[in-house]
């Protein structure tokens, strides 16, 4: 029997799950663009994957927002978001520690999974999956983005016949019967085509060096999804990384014994490691917020330091309340700003047009900068080159402007977050150009 689904609470969305086996792992598998908690039991291949992974350890999969039994509003949809959805399901689930595992789209959300808190992975696989899939000027090993646009037209024009996913899941005997009804119980075709739209434009290679944990990954020689060398650039990139590559033109089994290979280079991966690793979590993905008043010395000035430093305690509560509200950290204070960190981009963003927002009526502007990195945590504050480059972003922004590095907006791509181009610029004490954009 197919376990019973359950709930996790993400924000104000419903995230189904499931928990499957038990031993001495706890295994959290983030699944591709669609999916349904339910119906995979109906699919031979899926339902023989999944009872393989959970021989492993406890098994925890979920559908992402917008998708089969979850809430199918997508909400804002960004990489944020759905990493949020991660943690929710883990939460519910129980799981303090896990082997997560991202499949296809589900690989850039397992990176910033480990990034962000690595003291809840114990390891990670990467599995047919990016880190970033459109060709660039500095990535030209990217897919074309036409052909890639007309792939998603055409994927929307196809669902619910059972051809859209066939490329994702299909063989050479595929029941599109069936895989029709997966495609109708997993979204609709315009949901289907934002998530698409979404996952394509998902960049997170700026992730690849804070990764700390031990890393798997696996990818099919002919995957016509996500070409091989995308997965080895992953392993590239990512600190002792092991890189599997098996044979095979597909992307995810579509029958019963494809998938044994990854399922035993995984269990090869964790075998004999049961016991919980402990994690030296100094460096961690985080979104840095710096903010400063605009001309502070020249409203000092003119009002004297009685008046100066009963506004600038009215400035700190408001920046202690929008830093606490948006789920960050307040580090320290540093004279007329602040330094804070946040786990997700757009919570740093809108923290500091709430910010903004509070003190218009005392008289003050701020400015603000923000960029997504790594960073040291040291006892009670934090260093690195992301601070340092957040500090210098702070330092461009105008009065009430929040601007931030590519980083930050290419991870809340699919929210209601919107920018406008500053060009690059040259940051102070930091290698290369820089390019920043206001958000509006």
């Amino acid at each position: 029997m197919p376990p019973k689904t359950q709930y996790a609470e993400s924000g104000e969305l419903s995230i189904a799950y499931q928990c499957l086996g038990n031993g001495p792992l706890d295994l959290l598998f983030i699944p591709g663009f669609v999916s349904n908690v339910e119906l995979l039991w109906d699919m031979p291949s899926f339902a023989e994957l999944l009872g393989g992974l959970s021989a492993i350890g406890r098994l925890v999969f979920f559908d992402k927002r917008g998708t089969g039994c979850s809430d199918r509003m997508l909400g804002t949809g960004s990489a944020e978001d759905r990493m949020d959805d991660a943690r929710a399901v883990a939460d519910a689930a129980g799981i303090e520690q896990a082997v997560v595992i991202g499949v296809s789209e589900g690989g850039p959300l397992a990176i910033l999974f480990a990034t962000a808190f690595p003291e809840r992975v114990r390891s990670l696989v990467l599995w047919g999956t990016f880190a970033r899939c459109l060709r660039s000027p500095d990535y030209d090993i990217g897919l074309d983005p036409e052909l890639t646009n007309a792939f998603i037209k055409h994927i929307r024009g196809q669902w619910g016949t059972g051809h859209a996913l066939e490329v994702f899941l299909g063989g050479s005997d595929t029941d599109f019967d069936l895989l029709a009804r997966y495609e109708h119980q997993t979204a609709s075709p315009g949901a289907a085509a934002t998530i698409l739209e979404h996952n394509v434009n998902m960049d997170v290679r700026h992730a690849l060096s804070a990764v700390s944990v031990p890393t798997l990954v696996v990818h099919r020689t002919g995957d016509p999804v996500v070409p091989v060398r995308l997965g080895r650039y992953l392993a590239e990139h990512i600190a002792g990384a092991r890189l599997a590559e098996l044979p095979g033109d597909f992307h995810v089994g579509g029958h019963p014994g494809d998938d044994d290979p990854v399922i035993d280079a995984i269990s090869e991966f964790v075998t004999g490691a049961s016991a919980r690793r402990t994690v030296d979590i100094d460096r961690v993905l985080m979104t840095v917020l710096f903010t400063d008043i605009v001309d502070s010395t020249a409203r000092a000035a003119a009002i004297g330091d009685r008046a100066w430093r009963a506004l600038l305690e009215q400035h700190d509560a408001a920046a202690a309340r929008a830093v606490k509200d948006h789920r960050g950290v307040l580090v320290k204070r540093t004279g007329d700003g602040l330094l804070a960190t946040f786990d997700g981009p757009g919570r740093g963003i809108r923290a500091a047009r709430a910010l903004g927002d509070a003190v218009q009526p005392l008289g003050i502007e701020v400015r603000a900068g923000l960029h997504t990195g790594e960073i040291e945590r040291r006892a009670d504050d934090v260093a690195g080159i992301g601070v340092h480059i957040a500090a210098r972003v702070s330092a461009l922004a105008g009065p009430g402007e929040v601007l931030v590095t590519s980083t930050v907006k290419d991870l809340v791509i699919g929210s209601d977050l919107k920018f406008y181009d500053r060009g690059a610029r040259t940051l102070k004490g930091v290698p290369g150009d820089w390019h920043l954009w206001a958000e509006n």
